[in-house]
This record gives C-alpha cells, sequence and structure tokens, in this order.
C-alpha cells in the first residue's frame, strides 16, 4: 500500500511543510530510510540526523526546529504518528481461514467458537474452550479444561496448558509456554520433593506474551496477568504472581513467586524481581534492576540491589572515581610516611 505525503499528513492530523506530491511506501529509520520513505524524530538525540536523512518525509514534534531536504510532517506525537503510518502502510495480516486441519487432533467435548482456525498438528485436550475468531496455528497444544477468549491469535508452538483461562484478543507468539508447573520443592532427607502445583493461570484481555516466555502455574489459587500486559521474548513469571493492568516487561527478566507488580509498571530488559515483593503502581524498574526489597508507587529505581535512581546515578559516579582516589590515597599515605620519618628523625634520643 501507498500514500502521497500529502494524503499521509492528512491522515495523521499533521502540518505538512514542502512537498506533499512525493509517493510513501515504507516506513524506515532516520539513517536507514531512502526515497519513498517516512521517518520519525522521536528522541532529541537522533536531532542531528534529520538534516542527513534520505527520506521523503520526516515526522517531528510541532515545536521542532532545524533543516532537511525532506518534506517535514509536524504532530502532536511522532512516535504514535510512526505508529499509525506504518499501520496505514502495511495493515497486519489477516488471521489464518476458519476452519481445523485435518491434522488437528480434537477431544470431541472440546468446544470450537464461530469462525475459529486449527492449524496443522495441533492438539485440544478434553473440555478445553476457544471462542470465537480465535487462530490456533501449527503445533499448538491446548490443555484439558483451558479456555482461550475471542479474536485471539496464537501462534506456532504455543502451549496452554490445563484449566487456563485467557481472555479476548490476545496473542501469544512462538513457543510461549502458559500454565508450566511453578518451580516449588521442599528439602527432604537431602532430596528435592516436587510440591504439586495444584493452581491455575488467568490472563486478562488484550495481553501480549512474547516469544519462549513462559508463566507458570500457581502452587493454589492462580497466577494472573491483568488486561493489556505487554510481555517481551524469553520473559519468566513464576508461580502466584500477579501483574496488574497495562504494565510492559521487557526480554529476560525474571519474576520470582508470589510477588506483586502494580499496574502501568514498566520493567527493563534482564531485570529481575525477587520473590514476596511488590513493586507499586507507576513505576519503572530499568534494565538489568535487582529488585530485593519492595518498591513505592511511582519510583524509578536501577542497579543491584535496585535503589533509586539518583542515589544509584550518584553511586555509579563515586565508583568511576576509585582509581583516581586510589592513587590519591597512596600519595596521601606517602605523604604521611614522610612526615612522620621527619618527625621521628628530628627528636633527641
Amino acid at each position: 500500500m501507498h500514500v502521497t505525503v500529502a494524503e499521509l499528513a492528512r491522515r495523521l492530523d499533521g502540518v505538512l511543510e514542502g512537498d506533499g506530491g512525493a509517493v510513501i511506501r515504507g516506513v524506515a529509520s532516520l539513517q536507514e530510510a531512502t526515497a519513498g520513505d517516512v521517518t520519525f524524530l522521536a528522541n532529541p538525540r537522533y536531532a542531528a540526523l534529520v538534516a542527513q536523512t534520505r527520506a521523503s518525509a520526516v515526522l517531528v514534534g510541532r515545536d521542532w526546529s532545524g533543516t532537511t531536504a525532506a518534506a517535514v510532517i509536524r504532530v502532536a506525537d511522532p512516535d504514535r504518528a510512526c505508529m499509525q503510518a506504518a499501520m496505514l502502510l502495511r495493515p497486519p495480516l489477516p488471521p489464518p481461514p476458519p476452519g481445523v486441519h485435518p491434522s488437528a487432533v480434537i477431544a470431541p467435548d472440546a468446544a470450537l467458537g464461530a469462525d475459529v482456525s486449527i492449524g496443522p498438528h495441533c492438539v485440544i485436550e478434553a473440555g478445553a474452550r476457544i471462542g470465537a475468531g480465535t487462530a490456533v496455528m501449527a503445533g499448538g497444544y491446548i490443555g484439558a479444561g483451558a479456555q482461550i477468549g475471542a479474536q485471539c491469535r496464537l501462534y506456532p508452538h504455543v502451549s496452554v496448558r490445563e484449566g487456563v483461562r485467557i481472555g479476548d484478543r490476545c496473542i501469544l507468539h512462538n513457543g510461549a509456554v502458559v500454565g508450566s508447573d511453578g518451580f516449588g520443592y521442599v528439602r527432604e532427607q537431602g532430596r528435592w520433593r516436587k510440591i504439586p502445583q495444584l493452581g491455575t493461570v488467568e490472563i486478562g484481555d488484550d495481553v501480549e506474551i512474547g516469544a519462549n516466555a513462559t508463566i507458570d502455574r500457581a502452587r493454589f489459587g492462580k497466577t494472573v496477568i491483568g488486561n493489556g500486559v505487554k510481555i517481551d521474548n524469553l520473559v519468566q513469571i513464576a508461580h502466584n504472581v500477579r501483574v496488574g493492568d497495562d504494565t510492559a516487561i521487557a526480554a529476560q527478566t525474571g519474576i520470582a513467586g508470589s510477588s506483586t507488580i502494580g499496574r502501568r509498571v514498566q520493567i527493563g530488559g534482564q531485570a529481575g524481581v525477587g520473590g514476596h515483593l511488590t513493586v507499586g503502581d507507576d513505576s519503572v524498574v530499568s534494565a538489568q534492576a535487582g529488585v530485593t526489597k519492595d518498591v513505592a508507587p511511582r519510583s524509578y529505581v536501577l542497579g543491584f540491589p535496585a535503589m533509586p535512581a539518583a542515589k544509584a546515578k550518584r553511586l555509579h559516579a563515586h565508583l568511576a572515581r576509585l582509581p583516581e582516589w586510589k592513587e590519591r590515597l597512596a600519595a596521601l599515605e606517602q605523604q604521611i610516611a614522610a612526615l612522620r620519618s621527619a618527625a621521628t628523625d628530628g627528636k633527641e634520643p
């Protein structure tokens, strides 16, 4: 699909400056864009690249000031406008056509809603229920008694274990596993004995779960993922964790058992949250932070152990100066030794 720059500006409710006749066929970064692309400036650190870009149009903020050979479209939010442009130029792929592939194995008492698509080699166990318009793609597994809502898309090799409940319009990417056993063991006579994991997982509406992410079932009760939560690839969420609505969790994050993550929390990549902790609403946990105690609402923490960002930055600045301070300390010790030696030499026997 393609549009002119002028048409794109109109659809994005933007103000056009420059040639509106160029045809836009794609979206690219400031550095990689070529003729026929639209790009955007959302982060001020890349402002210098606007003058160098070869794109046909650039989405900028209302108050941007600079020069560029490309047409400029001023918008309220360049990041959001870029997303809208991408959806316009490359609409989402349609779901697979409704129907059940001949190689799929469906239990007789499984309930499939209208226009469901079940791909090759899928297994739908007894008592499972799949809502209208949902697609379970190749190699998918839906366990006994599991419930999947309407208009969901489960990409190849997704596993939804027994008794799990998933809401409407959810997306589970390749290899995601929901409802595997929690990591529960007790030490008995020097050996580990497995604790039965009797609970389930409950996922709200409009949730997206990345490739090879894992969400464990509760020991008892339920692990809960709220509405609108976005989970990146390779995230591990342990048993009895509760994640509040509209929280976003980046790749390789691990959240230990029985912790509570509030609403609208942002967790950066490779962060770790210890067990039985609470991260308050609207908090930000920076990438690679290690959370070892509760985080108050609206906090910004980083480092290990995770601490308020201002304190962590001061600590990092001090650590960077340790080599300099070591040299200064050595010089001071030499001066002190020299003064002591002079004082000793000046004493009467």
